[in-house]
């Protein structure tokens, strides 16, 4: 009698592991629309909206339906915020906002919208002179500060501007701006590249005037690349205040009235394939 039911029990777990056999062969090997796992419908729309009052500032409310994460892009590269972004546009011009919403199974869509900002803000509007190097009369606005006889050397390209080479050398750009005492200040620029090698990729402001064929450090670094750091090594593209490794920060004041001098420099080892590209340079004053 004791060797039946120890027979039928062992019957009975053995119908049960076929059962679970042919259950895990109907299951799909990779994730698709029918299993329920992923969302490839995810909604990434998004409103805009004015804030009143402030014609520099404005709320983007994205859609919150099965959506796990959001991600926003101004024009800097994307970013992760939340699901109502408050967002300031300093100067007068048309921007692309695109939002990236993420679903179930990593299916990511995403949706974009235009928005026209008529008037720069009094306080905060740009203060660097042709900072998207869209042209040549933006190219014309930027000095090229020769440290190293030969190796390293900035390119200017249509949006952008290019740094290239290694070999340890390194070179430099600036343009000259007026700044009010006591008055808080902050630099920023998108930054992206391949990733480099043993390379360093500063920002500098300071009254101090850059000397041809001199180094460039005065009152210490704002904010930087540095693969030694741990920023820079590997693919990048966006804010450099948010990639920045090394540095003082962004933020910045100065007891005196005057001009002061912003000044890029990069070099080291290799700077990666594509080089290190800089665009939407910006100095400005806080806003209100």
């Amino acid at each position: 009698m004791t060797s039946q039911i120890i027979k039928s029990k062992s019957i009975g777990f053995a119908s049960l592991f076929v059962a679970l056999l042919g259950l895990t062969a109907c299951q799909p090997d990779e994730v698709t629309n029918g299993n329920g796992l992923s969302d490839p419908n995810v909604d990434a729309s998004f409103t805009v909206e004015a804030v009143s009052g402030e014609p520099n500032r404005f709320v983007l409310d994205a859609n919150r339906d099965n959506v796990l994460k959001s991600l926003w892009n101004t024009g800097d590269g994307f970013y992760a915020g939340s699901f109502t972004e408050e967002i300031f546009l300093p100067d007068a011009g048309e921007y692309t906002i695109t939002h990236q919403a993420y679903g179930r199974g990593g299916i990511i869509n995403e949706s974009s919208q235009d928005v026209t900002v008529a008037t720069s803000d009094p306080v905060a509007g740009n203060l660097i002179k042709g900072g998207t190097f869209e042209n040549q009369a933006d190219h014309d606005e930027w000095s090229i500060l020769q440290i190293s006889d030969s190796g390293t050397y900035w390119t200017f390209n249509e949006g952008s501007a290019t740094i290239v080479g290694g070999d340890n050398n390194q070179q430099g750009l600036f343009q000259s701006v007026v700044v009010e005492a006591n008055k808080t200040y902050t630099i920023d620029m998108k930054v992206f590249g391949s990733g480099a090698t043993e390379t360093w990729f500063e920002v500098y402001v300071s009254p101090t005037p850059p000397v041809q064929n001199q180094d460039y450090s005065a009152d210490g670094t704002r904010i930087a690349l540095n693969t030694w750091a741990g920023c820079g090594n590997n693919a990048f593209d966006g804010k450099l205040s948010k990639i920045s490794c090394a540095g003082s920060g962004n933020s910045m004041s100065f007891e005196q009235s005057g001009t002061v001098y912003v000044v890029i420099k990069s070099g080291g080892k290799n700077l990666g394939s594509t080089g290190i590209s800089v665009s939407n340079v910006e100095f400005r004053g806080s806003a209100n």
